[in-house]
């Protein structure tokens, strides 16, 4: 009975008050956090920092859903914020650039970002209320609470990540943490075969100097933050596992560096 109730009250709903995403949130809510964690967060990007962005037009044609942005990982919620800052203006018609933040008026808001659990849920009021603008939430497998761990993989992880795409743009991290060049998870691999969306290729640079490990606190103010997007990709559904996990590991640039490698056999 609810449903019917909503479905009729959307039909008339221009502002879209009632209209809900596909995990059962308020978009209508969704849209005030975005823009009141636009405007807190504009600063830390183009006033106290500055923000340098390219790529913009692999994005210009891009379908409303369907789309998967796979990029490194520097901070827990400064990187997707910025992305997300990037969408926005993008929205707007603005290229490489959010110098113009009246985008915050009207925000993208079929957007998604993978995030764990654990971040979300256990880092108190502030990553609660992040997490109402678009967090997929999913279990890992392999590390909790600051420590390497080994349990049961989340199966209806992909499932969630489907439905985000079903409905918009997913923003993932394949890493699964912030640690530089640390190895992708195959399951993002699994998540492209199964669901076979676009994927652009995200390469950050600066966060991890800029903010600290949460990316809400300045660690050096006057830092040069950068944003790149690759031309998207639509993978071979009959690639291989390990293929698809090389490309992507050199498109987002987290390929060991050959000093890095002699260092390590050294040490």
């Amino acid at each position: 009975m609810k449903l019917h109730i909503r479905n009729f009250l959307s039909m008339f709903d221009v502002f879209g008050i009632v209209e809900r995403d596909p995990f059962g949130n308020s978009m209508f809510l969704k849209r005030i956090i975005m823009f009141t964690l636009g405007w807190i967060t504009y600063g830390r990007l183009r006033v106290y920092n500055k923000t340098k962005i390219r790529g913009t037009e692999h994005l210009e044609n891009l379908p409303q859903t369907g789309v998967l942005f796979l990029s490194n990982h520097q901070t827990y919620f400064m990187d997707v914020i910025c992305l997300y800052h990037v969408f926005f203006s993008i929205k707007w018609g603005f290229k490489n650039s959010i110098n113009f933040p009246i985008y915050l008026l009207a925000p993208r808001s079929r957007l998604f970002y993978v995030a764990a659990s654990e971040t979300m849920k256990e880092g108190g009021l502030l990553p609660k209320i992040f997490s109402q603008a678009g967090a997929i939430l999913v279990n890992r497998s392999w590390r909790a609470k600051g420590h390497d761990v080994k349990r049961e993989l989340d199966t209806a992880a992909n499932d969630k990540v489907g439905l985000g795409l079903k409905y918009g743009w997913v923003v993932s991290f394949p890493q699964g943490t912030t640690t530089p060049y640390a190895p992708l998870r195959k399951g993002t691999a699994h998540l492209i075969k199964a669901h076979n969306p676009i994927v652009v290729p995200v390469v950050i640079n600066g966060f991890r100097r800029a903010f600290d490990k949460k990316g809400l606190l300045f660690k050096k103010r006057n830092t040069t933050l950068s944003v790149t997007f690759k031309e998207p990709i639509q993978f071979d559904p009959d690639i291989s596992v390990d293929d698809m996990m090389d490309i992507l590991r050199e498109q987002i640039e987290q390929k060991i560096p050959v000093e890095k490698l002699k260092w390590r056999r050294e040490e």
